[in-house]
């Protein structure tokens, strides 16, 4: 798929929007990044800045950035911790 910005006057936009609608088998609407009629935003409007923070959590666990701990090492010292 290819990426293509086009600039709609605003009184153009709902004929221009029936055209689209067309060939909506074939094109994905955005604005702003985001599918226009996006049903993740519609249960929640923060859905794609929560993904995208996510996703950079994820890569720096994966680069070393951020590190991680055993579960299984981390609750034997707190059960130590406590019993003390």
């Amino acid at each position: 798929m290819q990426t293509l910005t086009i600039k709609v006057k605003d009184d153009f936009m709902p004929e221009f929007m029936k055209i689209i609608d067309t060939v909506k088998d074939n094109v994905v609407v955005q604005k702003d990044g985001v599918p226009l009629g996006c049903k993740n935003l519609e249960l929640d409007p923060y859905f794609y800045e929560r993904q995208k923070k996510l996703q950079q959590i994820r890569d720096d666990i994966k680069s070393g950035k951020m590190p991680t701990h055993d579960f299984e090492t981390s609750m034997d010292e707190l059960i130590k911790e406590l019993e003390s």
